[in-house]
Order: structure tokens, then C-alpha cells, then sequence
């Protein structure tokens, strides 16, 4: 039976806008009614949060909840650069602008796609003619002054920026085409020195557009000797550095006094990596900034570490601080604020009040007024417990918001311990009666401390979405533990290990993050198994002494023992000092080292917890009451044996419509996902060829409303893809010209 056309009453929400709209309405052959708001012209996405305020909200309603569930795949985008057997993954948002979808890819090329169709028309290639780096990367920015149109992204320790209608790098732009992110990071240097940083520095988040400026953080090693995390704006034109804020004061600067005398020397992280949020009408860009380095022991860093885990309104033009709070006073715990904040105007007190919401990855959220940095809801300085550590000095309180309530488990007792099998609960029931288990803020310790949540949240870079309508934020959450454990710095105290190979080197430096059988965990750590078909000797020597990512560097371990390793992982034999003992390990301020990251799962490889493991909640700003909150994602072999979804880990975020639905994808069972944005419902999912890691974007072309969405895969060991996958109802257009046929 063909499709006919018909003709019914609109609903209310296609008229919101003033923008000229045209309705079609489609009874399907099988009698069902479809109904759609048509755009008349293009609406975008032009930044990687939905627009500067990072409110991910979106004013179309074409997709609707009447409706959702008849999406369907509109077009699949593969990149073709996943390398055969390795992981790989996509974090991007895409942004679309002018009908034009940008992205990268798992090679961290950037692509530019029509956005309707997911054909090709350009691509760059940061690595064409030098070695390939490989890192996270969550998109990229845009800019427009009349016919100059420029994308600007991150690729290793480069920025470029590119013409959006060619993908060719502009020439006039920094080293034609590219500046150095490490440039002027040296310490005791002037800010716009040429002399570059020597250790891991990166972006892994997409900087924000201001006037003329692109407002950069980094991403720095996690140990001692990382660089600092700098906030720096470029001119987009010129590549020029125009102004740096010090996350690390420097003598003289406010903030100084919170760390040991001269500290900005040597100490290093405090950086913002998960992108940032900005009030264009005030000209303020809300920064908010990670722990400093080391991240597990703050022996050497005594103090409350200002501007580290700190929320930080700057003045977008100058770099000026306006107002700053700091969610974790001298952390220990690599409790980084882990998204980029949320702006949304709420109702308080009688009056409406612009605000900025920061998620963490504690699970809780933080609401100030935009402009003055005041909390909306108390904020309550508590006691915490302290470390145990020789030569910490843990700090005594922390701030806990009022409301809203966490929306993350922040505590664990036995009564929680998983009970999928009486083997499971036996097992971690025992590990647990032998851990460190004091609350929230639990510090690191010898036998091993509950984190939970765990290092990756709680919260985290996925951030939140919120609704303009009604001030309501949407968030999920991983809710699984971690242990944090630290060890001896010195071999000696390890048991007086002697290094007489490239195996013992492996086994007392390498072996507790990637194991002792070189897998890995699958996912923060990767297998070093067939080391020698992704790196060379060479490279896998510079990985070691500048560290990557959150390998920390080893740049002071005697040349003799890092040729040994190197040596052991390629298969090959190297010479080595005979008997070398803890002596030659190198000096180091910090008396331990961390034992590496540990999820906490039972021996089939679940979390030690009880369900829920992943949820997504929604909370009204308004008054800091849930409005709901469900499980998200779930796996098949536990629902086929009878239980609900457990949710699952999650990596990604949400965003929100005009059309009453959350769209979220973010689980390991590899689905995108569509909520009821009122009750929480779940009225609609979809298979993704990979896990959909990512966050994603909604746009309309020709009239035609789409959501897209990165299923790259790849963390916690699920498999990994190139792909891009576009949703959108089925083509009125298309149906019907069939029809009049």
C-alpha cells in the first residue's frame, strides 16, 4: 500500500519559533500517524556543547516524543583509518555549521561531511610527512569573520587551524598553519617564549571561541615533573598568544600562599582538559581545572593547591580572574573537574538567576550565581579523614553541597557488595574486610583504599545537559569502584628486588598498571602485547621518559635500566649492569608511587558493587529535587539470566530537546538511547556498530531534523570502529514524491 498524504492539527511546539516552518504529516501504509515539524531552513550545532553556554539543549522538536521511535538510519560515515588490531576510539561531538558536519576521526584526521548525506568533502591529515600520535580528541571549534572561516583543532602537540571550506591549513596562521601548545609552558620563561615544554602536553578537548580568541586548556602528565596547565587564549588569526592564566600561581600572583615558596617551579598539572563554557553577553569563559601533579600524593605540594579543581571565571577578553571556588582543597584522590560547566538561568529566592551548574566526578553538582560565584545552594566545609602517609599533610575539610542530593553512591558498606553469586560476594566480601573504607575522601593508603566513586566518576567529560525551558539537568553517571593503593618508591622496600634484567625492571616499575602478563586493563591502560607492530624501540624510549597520557614519565630511571625494558618488550636482550640494585633507583620527591589504576570487579568481571552500575538522573536546578532517575544500559547475559538492567559504565554524555526527548548513548551495550525528558520512559534505542563513547549532536538540513552520534568503541575493552552514525525520520520529501507517482 503506498503512503498517502493527510492532513492534521499541528502540535503546539511547531509554532514555538519564529523562524518560517512548513508541516507535513504522513499516514504510513500500516496506519500509524507521523508527524513532523519541517525547518524551513538549516539549524545547526555549532559548537561541541550545542553552543557557547554548553547547555547541550536543542530547539528542535521535528523528532518529538510522539515519534522518536520510528528513527531510522539516515546515513553511516566510515573514516577507514582504524588501524587492524588496535584499539581505537572516537570521542568527538560533531559540530555542524552552514550544512556541514566537522569531526575527526580515530586517527585524529578532521573531516568535513555534508551533513544530510555523510559524503566526504575534505579531509586533513595532522600527521601526513611524521610519526602518528595517538590520543583522545572530543572535537573541534569554529570560527567566522565574513568569508575567513576557519576550524580550529588539536592534534598532538600542535593547534592548527584550517579553512572550513578547503581543510587546508592557513598559512598566516602561527608556523604555517600550526602553533606549538607547548611553546612558552617552560618554566622561569616569559609567556610568549618559543622554547618548548618537553614532557606530554596535549589537548584532548576542543578550546572555545570568544570575539577573536580560541580559549585553549591542555591535557599534561599526571606525576612529578608534569607541566603546568597554563589557560591560555590565541588570536585566531595570527596564532598569537593573548593573554595566559597561571592555574599555578607564580610568586606574587593571588593564590600563591597556598602552596610551598615557589612551587610554580616545579609543580605541575592544575590544568583544564575537559573543555570550558562562556557567557558571550557578560564576556566571561567559566575554566574548570584538574588536580595538581603528583595526583595521589601531596607530600611535596603542602597546601590547597589553588588553582587546582577549581572552578574559574575569567574575563574572556583579558584573563583576568572575576571569581574562582575550589571544589577539592590539596586533592589526592585525581577528583579533576571533569566537564565543562553548564550555564542555565534558574529560579531562586523569587527571581530569576543566571547560574552556572559544574558537575563532578564525586557525583555532586555545584550552582553559583554567573556572577559573583556565589553558591545557590549551601555549601558545607566537612570533616574529612586524614592520611596515613609519612609526609602527607591531607587537607582537614572538604566543601559538600546541600542539594542537590549526589548523583552518584559516594559510600559503600558490606550490605552493598555484589551478590550475583555466592562465589562473587565470598570473594569481594573478602577484600574488602581488607581496605581502607572511611567515607567519600578516603585518601590512598598502603593496603588499598575504596574510590568510589571510582576515578572516572561519578561524573565525567561527557558533562550534563540542561533544559532551557525549565532549568532541569540531565546526567549520567558510572556508579563502580576503584582502589587506590601506593607502594614504597624504592625497590628495597619492595622486597630488595635486584635488577638483573629487562623483566625485573618491567615486574617493580611496569607491571601494576599494565599487569604482569602485559594486557592491560583494557582500557586507561593499554596491552603492550605486540608492542613492536604500533611503536618502534626508539619511540617506545621516548614514551617512557616523557610518560603519555597516564603513564607517567620515567626520564630519571638510569638509561641502562629503561634499554633493558624496551629490550624485554621487544623480545630482544639488552646488556645491564650486573646486581644493580635500589640504589641506582633514581631520587624522587615523593616517598611512593601509585599502584595503578584498579577497577574493583568480582571474578566474572562485574563491579563489586550491587547494581546500579551507570544511571542517568534528572535534577530540577530549581529546587535541587530529582525529578527522576533510571538505570543506563545493561548487559545481555545478565537480562537473559532475569535481572532488570544493571547499567552499565558510561562514557559520554546527553543532550535535550525542544521535542520532549533526551538523547544519550555512553554504554557498553552499544545503543543510543532516547528518554522521555518528563518521566524518565525510555521510548526508543538503536544498535550502533560500536559502543557510542561520545556524545552526540542534533541538527536539521533541508527541513530535515538528524542526531548523530560517534560509535567508536574501544574503552573497557569493547570493540572498537570508524563509524558515525546519523539518525533522522523517514525522508517526507522522498515519501512523497513516491506518492504522487
Amino acid at each position: 500500500m503506498k503512503p498517502r498524504i493527510a492532513v492534521t492539527r499541528l502540535p503546539a511546539r511547531c509554532f514555538r519559533r519564529t523562524r518560517a516552518l512548513t508541516a507535513l504529516a504522513l499516514v504510513t501504509g500500516g496506519g500509524g500517524l507521523v508527524t513532523a515539524c519541517r525547518v524551513a531552513h538549516h539549524d545547526g550545532w555549532p559548537v561541541t556543547g550545542g553552543a557557547p553556554a554548553n547547555d547541550r539543549y536543542s530547539t528542535l522538536d521535528q523528532v518529538n516524543r510522539d515519534n522518536v521511535s520510528q528513527l531510522t538510519v539516515a546515513w553511516t560515515y566510515h573514516s577507514g583509518d582504524m588501524a587492524p588490531g588496535r584499539r581505537s576510539e572516537i570521542q568527538a561531538t560533531p559540530i555542524v555549521v552552514d550544512s556541514v558536519l566537522y569531526t575527526t576521526t580515530p586517527a585524529l584526521a578532521v573531516v568535513a561531511l555534508r551533513a544530510d548525506s555523510g559524503t566526504l568533502r575534505w579531509r586533513f591529515d595532522p600527521f601526513e610527512g611524521r610519526a602518528r600520535e595517538v590520543h583522545a580528541n572530543r572535537g573541534v571549534s569554529y570560527w567566522a569573520d565574513g568569508n575567513d572561516r576557519r576550524i580550529l583543532f588539536t592534534a598532538g602537540q600542535r593547534l592548527y587551524a584550517l579553512d572550513a571550506r578547503t581543510g587546508r591549513p592557513i598559512r598566516t596562521f602561527g608556523d604555517s598553519g600550526w602553533v606549538d601548545l607547548s611553546a612558552g609552558v617552560v618554566r622561569d620563561m616569559p609567556a610568549d617564549s618559543a622554547e618548548s615544554w618537553s614532557g606530554f602536553i596535549v589537548a584532548t578537548s576542543p578550546g572555545v571561541v570568544f570575539e577573536d580568541l580560541l580559549i585553549q586548556g591542555t591535557r599534561v602528565a599526571e606525576d612529578e615533573g608534569a607541566a603546568p596547565g597554563h589557560v591560555r587564549a590565541y588570536d585566531v588569526r595570527t596564532g598569537r598568544v593573548r593573554w595566559t592564566f597561571h592555574t599555578i600561581p607564580q610568586h606574587g600572583e593571588p593564590g600563591a600562599e597556598t602552596w610551598p615558596n615557589d612551587a610554580w617551579k616545579t609543580a605541575g598539572g592544575a590544568n583544564s582538559w575537559p573543555g570550558m563554557s562562556v557567557d558571550t553577553r557578560r564576556g566571561i569563559v567559566y575554566v574548570p581545572t584538574g588536580s595538581a601533579s603528583p595526583d595521589f600524593y601531596g607530600g611535596g605540594r603542602r597546601g590547597a593547591n589553588l588553582y587546582a579543581n577549581t572552578l574559574l571565571a575569567l574575563d574572556a577578553r583579558t584573563g583576568r580572574r572575576i571569581w574562582h571556588f575550589q571544589t577539592v582543597h590539596h586533592d589526592l584522590l585525581d577528583r579533576d573537574l571533569p566537564a565543562a560547566p553548564n550555564l542555565v538561568t534558574v529560579r531562586h529566592g523569587g527571581r530569576s538567576v543566571d547560574a552556572v551548574a559544574q558537575i563532578t566526578k564525586s557525583g555532586f553538582v555545584f550552582l553559583f550565581d554567573r556572577e559573583n560565584g556565589r553558591p545557590l545552594f549551601p555549601v558545607e566545609e566537612r570533616p574529612v579523614p586524614a592520611s596515613d602517609l609519612n609526609g602527607e599533610q591531607s587537607w582537614p575539610t572538604q566543601p559538600v553541597p546541600t542539594r542537590p542530593a549526589p548523583f552518584a553512591r559516594q559510600t559503600m558498606t558490606e550490605a552493598d557488595l555484589t551478590d550475583l553469586s555466592p562465589a562473587a560476594h565470598e570473594s569481594v566480601l573478602q577484600r574488602f574486610r581488607t581496605l581502607r573504607n572511611d567515607g567519600l575522601f578516603t585518601p590512598p593508603s598502603m593496603k588499598g583504599s575504596i574510590v568510589l566513586p571510582g576515578f572516572d566518576g561519578g561524573g565525567e567529560w561527557g558533562g550534563a545537559a540542561v533544559d532551557r525551558e525549565n532549568g532541569v539537568l540531565y546526567v549520567n553517571a558510572s556508579d563502580v569502584p576503584w582502589i587506590a593503593a601506593m607502594r614504597p618508591m624504592t625497590l628495597g622496600a619492595l622486597g630488595g628486588l635486584t635488577l638483573g634484567g629487562g623483566a625485573d625492571v618491567y615486574s617493580a616499575f611496569c607491571a601494576g598498571c599494565h599487569r604482569a602478563d602485559r594486557q592491560g586493563d583494557g582500557d586507561r591502560v593499554p596491552s603492550l602485547a605486540g608492542l613492536g607492530s604500533r611503536l618502534s624501540p626508539a619511540q617506545a624510549q621516548a614514551v617512557i621518559s616523557r610518560g603519555r597520557g597516564f603513564m607517567p614519565a620515567f626520564r630519571d630511571l638510569p638509561e641502562p635500566e629503561r634499554d633493558a625494558v624496551v629490550a624485554y618488550l621487544f623480545g630482544r636482550s639488552a646488556p645491564i649492569r650486573p646486581n644493580v640494585r635500589a640504589a641506582s633507583v633514581p631520587s624522587s620527591a615523593s616517598p611512593y608511587r601509585f599502584a595503578g589504576y584498579e577497577r574493583w570487579k568480582d571474578p566474572d568481571g562485574y563491579p563489586a558493587i550491587k547494581p546500579p552500575w551507570g544511571t542517568l538522573s534528572a535534577i530540577d536546578l530549581n529546587t535541587g529535587e530529582y525529578r527522576w532517575r533510571v538505570p543506563l544500559g545493561e548487559f545481555p547475559s545478565l537480562t537473559a539470566r532475569g535481572l532488570p538492567p544493571t547499567g552499565t559504565e558510561v562514557y559520554g554524555g546527553p543532550i535535550v530537546t525542544a521535542g520532549g526527548i533526551v538523547f544519550i548513548a555512553a554504554t557498553q551495550d552499544e545503543k543510543l538511547r532516547a528518554f522521555d525528558k518528563a518521566t524518565g520512559r525510555l521510548l526508543w534505542e538503536a544498535k550502533l556498530p560500536a559502543a557510542g563513547y561520545a556524545t552526540p549532536s542534533t541538527y536539521a538540513v533541508g527541513g530535515r531534523q538528524f542526531v548523530v552520534i560517534a560509535a567508536g568503541g574501544g574503552k573497557l575493552g569493547s570493540k572498537s570502529s570508524d563509524a558515525y552514525v546519523a539518525f533522522a525520520l523517514p525522508d517526507m520529501t522522498l515519501e512523497t514524491s513516491a506518492n504522487s507517482r
